[in-house]
């Protein structure tokens, strides 16, 4: 049987490495980004190219997209290019990016009157885990389409969880940041409290790692800040994207969550401080600025 042709729309710190594994499984996969030379380690593995995402999703059963923000999958799947306009009736919008819930039931009712599916994916893991296809994805969409492409989301990732409807997955994935946000002061200011306190921050993070205070950042993250390491597995400007999603959907549910807005306030602000191209562990050093101190990396 012919394998699933893929369109993949986004060559960022994530998508190259996710595009990567569908090419090394062995399926024809073209590629659509704004920077073609951000693709170019995806055309010399194998890749097509494509000049804009209708011309992508006319070569592809499923198109794949993890871009920026909302606006960016609008534009990607449901503009005057869109992929939606290229797609064939039977072909599937899967995007993974973290956008609106409400975005997300949009495209799923544009995709069904032209006689395609649309599932939301959002995924959960970082560059770690998209370099390693051990990412958790969250699905919202039908059983149908989800069975379809579940081959494909397995060379991504360990853990596939359907959620629901169109939206579910986006609204999973914000629950997630929702308790990335209070993980990441977590880690962050105990780092830093650690520091000030004068104790050997190395050997206090390895004594926390294991027990009931740790966390996977704090084992992930947590090592970076320790070596002064601020590249983004996951950059502040997105972050900031997130939190304000999660935080209209607090709006919508009439639900207050007084920490996820303290985490928002305190992430904007680094962002207008012109660092939004940093790490999220770069708030252990925001917090140091707040406090007029400086972190110091431990070598």
């Amino acid at each position: 049987m012919n394998k699933l042709r893929v369109g993949w729309i986004g060559t960022g710190v994530m998508g190259s490495s996710m595009a990567g594994h569908l090419l090394s499984a062995g399926y024809p996969v073209t590629v659509y980004t704004r920077t073609k030379a951000k693709a170019q380690d995806l055309l010399n593995a194998g890749a097509g190219w494509a000049d804009n995402p209708k011309a992508l999703a006319e070569q592809s059963d499923v198109v794949f997209s993890i871009v920026g923000y909302p606006n960016d999958v609008e534009a990607v799947l449901l503009g005057d290019n869109g992929a939606l306009l290229g797609l064939a009736p039977g072909g599937i919008l899967c995007d993974m990016t973290t956008s609106s819930p409400a975005l997300a039931e949009r495209i799923a009712k544009e995709a069904k009157d032209k006689g395609c599916e649309a599932l939301d994916c959002p995924v959960t893991g970082g560059d770690i885990g998209a370099k390693e296809a051990r990412l958790t994805i969250f699905v919202g969409g039908s059983s149908s389409a989800l069975e379809t492409v579940r081959p494909l989301l397995s060379c991504m990732g360990k853990i596939i969880l359907p959620c629901g409807g169109p939206g579910l997955g986006q609204k999973a994935k914000l629950a997630n940041q929702v308790a990335i946000a209070g993980v990441m002061f977590a880690t962050c200011e105990s780092l830093l409290f650690a520091q000030k306190a004068g104790l050997n921050v190395s050997q206090w993070l390895e004594s926390v790692i294991p027990g009931a205070a740790g966390s996977v950042a704090m084992n992930t993250l947590g090592r970076r800040v320790l070596a002064g390491n601020t590249d983004p597995g996951f950059f502040i400007n997105h972050f900031v994207k997130d939190l304000g999603l999660c935080l209209e959907e607090c709006k919508r549910m009439n639900l207050v969550l007084p920490g996820l807005a303290a985490s928002d306030m305190v992430y904007r602000m680094l962002k207008a401080q012109g660092y939004g191209s940093r790490g999220t562990q770069f708030l252990t050093e925001g917090l140091a600025l707040l406090s007029g101190t400086k972190w110091t990396p431990v070598q």
